[in-house]
């Protein structure tokens, strides 16, 4: 099994390599200019601990990440990645323009449907209380949305193509509802919750509940990175298929439908991702209770907060 999750990381590599060779010249530029610097960091200190850890397991740093150079010692999916939240500030910058109330503009119109859209969502899945972590979701919806259109435009690669990137996104999600959690209800009640509300079949569920959360991380990011790798390849292919000298219109046709297509692929991608996202919040965040009281109509509002499960 380990051989061959060894070959598997020797190919990635091999594939890595030959992207970095390909690299759009913004990467080229960075590493040209600060890729010396990252290289002499990488090796003097994650180079070793990863020498150390493979070790173990009868593999190389080299074979598992390809070869360490000063010009690809800065991956392209992370300068893609930094370039995908200076352009998502830029774009929400941009579409505001002057905010206002009788007149606005047809970039601010756009912009507040895309934040209405997920300010609804969030608050039919979580509830009103749930408006709290708007600007959290949002920020997922906008990062990611602009991740997926970069391959779009040239000298620009899609950084959710690459699993450095989506996992790191998971990771980030799962952090912070675990963080909502805790915060909300403590650590032992947050840990309870995986136990379900019977607490004769609690010692069968808590293990179940608590590896599903676990491997929250992992689906949120293969899903991601899965459709937009499978997206790009797809587009790759038919892009190539047809030599230049062949008919011009048939071939751009086509390629024109398939461009709406994965469109369509980086628009639904990103609502799935914010979906799963604002269910995992649903399921540890509550209405306060206190507001419950104080307005004396708890069981009018318990239907209100009443959160949909997916089966």
């Amino acid at each position: 099994m380990f051989l061959f999750l060894q070959e598997q990381a020797g190919k990635v590599a091999e594939k890595a390599q030959e992207q970095a060779e390909q690299a759009p010249i913004v990467v080229r530029l960075v590493n040209e200019y600060f890729g010396q610097a990252a290289y002499r960091f990488e090796m003097k200190y994650t180079y070793p601990f990863w020498q150390k850890f493979l070790a173990k397991f009868g593999s190389t740093p080299e074979a598992a990440f390809g070869n360490y150079t000063p010009e690809n010692a800065i991956p392209w999916y992370t300068v893609m990645f930094v370039l995908a939240c200076i352009l998502s500030i830029a774009v929400i910058w941009i579409l505001k323009g002057r905010l206002s109330e009788d007149e606005p503009g047809h970039g601010q119109q756009t912009l507040e449907v895309g934040v209405l859209a997920v300010r609804g969502m969030l608050e039919d899945i979580v509830g009103p209380h749930g408006l709290q972590y708007f600007p959290v979701v949002m920020t997922f919806a906008v990062l990611i949305l602009v991740s997926n259109l970069m391959g779009f435009f040239p000298l620009f690669v899609t950084p959710t193509s690459a699993t450095s990137v989506t996992f790191a996104l998971g990771l980030s999600s799962f952090l912070y509802y675990n963080y909502i959690g805790i915060k909300e209800n403590g650590i032992l009640n947050h840990l309870k919750h995986f136990g379900g509300p019977i607490w004769w079949i609690a010692p069968l569920i808590f293990p179940i509940e608590l590896i599903s959360n676990l491997i929250r991380p992992f689906t949120l990011g293969i899903r991601l990175f899965g459709n937009m790798f499978a997206d790009e390849k797809v587009m790759d292919t038919f892009t190539h298929l047809a030599p230049p000298w062949t008919s011009f219109i048939v071939p751009n046709i086509f390629l024109v439908f398939l461009m709406a297509l994965s469109l369509f692929v980086c628009l639904v991608q990103t609502f799935v991702f914010i979906l799963l996202s604002q269910l995992y919040l649903s399921e540890i965040s509550h209405p306060p209770h206190d507001s419950h009281i104080e307005h004396g109509h708890a069981e009018d509002e318990s239907e209100e907060f009443m959160v949909p499960v997916l089966t």
